[in-house]
Formats: structure tokens, sequence, C-alpha cells
């Protein structure tokens, strides 16, 4: 049984969280903080969040063991796009485009082979 945790509706661009969760996905979950805390990425301090609440949902609600969970699945997806108008020269408009994103992190324990 995996456990999980969601942040949604975050004012961040998919394309650019992808870079971060594609480093920490698969590894161990007390290694992947280790990755989160020193990566210099605006994603990295939210994604290390969700992963540390993931974890306390897999301890709390599940009671799994800390030290055997590990990032099974590590998920960002595209949320609406705010739209906002920027005047340019001749009574032209531009539009602004500011993504949002919804960031989903699985955690679950290895079994021993």
């Amino acid at each position: 049984m995996a456990a999980y945790a969601k942040l949604t509706y975050q004012r961040l661009s998919p394309q650019k969280a992808r870079l971060v969760a594609d480093i920490v996905r698969g590894k161990n979950a007390e290694e992947a903080l280790n990755i989160l805390r020193f990566t210099n990425k605006k994603a990295a301090p939210l994604i290390e969040k969700v992963l540390k609440s993931a974890i306390a949902n897999a301890e709390h609600n599940f009671g799994m063991d800390v030290n055997k969970l590990y990032v099974s699945k590590i998920m960002i997806d595209k949320g609406p796009v705010l739209k906002r108008m920027n005047p340019r020269a001749m009574g032209r408009a531009d539009v602004i485009r500011k993504p949002l994103a919804h960031i989903t992190v699985e955690v679950d324990e290895r079994k021993d082979v």
C-alpha cells in the first residue's frame, strides 16, 4: 500500500518542476530529501515539502518503516494557466502566461528480496 501527498495549484512551470522530479524519482526517501535540500531550483523546496508530507502519511496512516521508504512515483501535472494582458505599442496587447502545476509524490516500502 503506497502513501501519497499532493500539492495543487502551485505557481510554478510544470516543465521546470519535472527537471527536479526526474532527479529524485526511484530514490530512497532519505536520499531524495538530501538531494532536494541542496538543489538550487524553485521547485526543490516545494517537492521536498510534499515528500516530507508523504513520508509522514506513510508512517502515521499505514505504519510503514521510514527507513525502507522510497519514491515510487512522482508526477508533475499541468494545472490551469493564468492569462494576463500586457500593453504594447500602437494599442496592441501581449498575453503573459502564468502556468500552475500539481505535484503528487507517492512513497512505498521496499520489499526485501
